[in-house]
């Protein structure tokens, strides 16, 4: 070999030699922990080796999920731990909740609850809170034991007493001004000011049930607001037939022109009006338009 080696590639013997040194260095430093382990494989650890042994299992099992002894699901380090025991759910505070089975994050909510009021009269009543699954409260039911319900204070009862409407207010529609009219529950700015026009065109209200004739109030309105309403009839404007012009009936509803230019005509050529029988003399009036007009009108001579 060494006379093959000169030949092909050149070495000198004290090269050759140093190459062969190499060579057994290299195989003795890869064979060496195999042979230590077929010689060492049943000696005993001693006391040092023992403890560094258990050092560097103690530490895997710090580090992460481990698998137990039948290599079965990983346990994760986070699980909950789960300590039941007899508990008041309307005292317990966040540490207790947490130990049964609760984040902070569900504990806090509860707490939030009580603070607001909320109370547990029975154990059915965790049923209510969303953070308590129906599998917890299953673990949790045989365990609960509420001591006494607090009662509520007399702040709180008075902040839930019923609400007390005010009490309607009354106005006198022939003397109300638009802003007294929009007192009454019902009546707006618009309404009120309708109400005050059409009452100037009549010369007043002498019964309620005319509110109706008002544009845009009708019967279902009219019994929303017709007990906050009376009605003074001495407030009414009155006419004097016997001296009356075309100008007191202008915009008048209850007659027409042509009635009131006749009116006047036949006392023209009949002297003064002394009753209401007297108008019906007048072929043009009917006996509605004559019933309409009797509060407004008076037969002074």
């Amino acid at each position: 070999m060494k006379r093959w080696l000169n030949n092909n590639f050149g070495f000198t013997k004290g090269e050759f030699n140093g190459i062969l040194v190499l060579l057994v260095l290299i195989l003795a430093i890869t064979l060496f922990p195999y042979a230590y382990s077929l010689f060492k494989a049943d000696d005993p650890l001693d006391e040092e080796e023992q403890l560094a042994v258990l050092k560097r299992s103690l530490a895997s099992e710090n580090v992460g999920p481990t698998l137990d002894r039948h290599f079965s699901k990983p346990i994760s380090a986070k699980a909950k731990i789960k300590e039941l025991f007899v508990f008041d759910p309307n005292v317990i505070g966040l540490t207790d909740w947490q130990q049964l089975g609760l984040s902070a994050k569900q504990a806090q909510a509860i707490l939030k609850y009580r603070s607001r009021g909320g109370q547990f009269r029975k154990p059915e009543d965790l049923k209510k809170m969303y953070t308590i699954s129906d599998r917890l409260y299953a673990d949790l039911a045989p365990y609960v034991h509420i001591k006494n319900v607090p009662k509520q204070n007399a702040t709180a009862v008075v902040q839930r007493s019923p609400f007390v409407k005010p009490a309607l207010k009354v106005v006198e529609v022939n003397g109300a001004d638009t802003v007294a009219l929009d007192m009454i529950r019902g009546i707006g700015m618009t309404f009120a000011n309708r109400i005050v026009k059409y009452r100037e065109h009549i010369g007043g209200f002498y019964k309620k049930e005319q509110l109706m004739e008002v544009f845009g109030i009708d019967s279902a309105k009219y019994l929303e607001i017709k007990d906050q309403i009376v009605v003074d009839e001495t407030k009414i404007r009155k006419i004097n037939i016997n001296v009356a012009q075309l100008e007191d009936f202008k915009n008048n509803p209850y007659i027409r022109y042509k009635q009131v230019n006749a009116i006047i005509q036949y006392r023209k050529q009949h002297g003064n009006y002394k009753s209401l029988a007297d108008l019906s003399q007048v072929m043009i009036l009917t006996p509605e338009t004559i019933a309409v007009l009797k509060p407004y009108l008076t037969f002074e001579p």
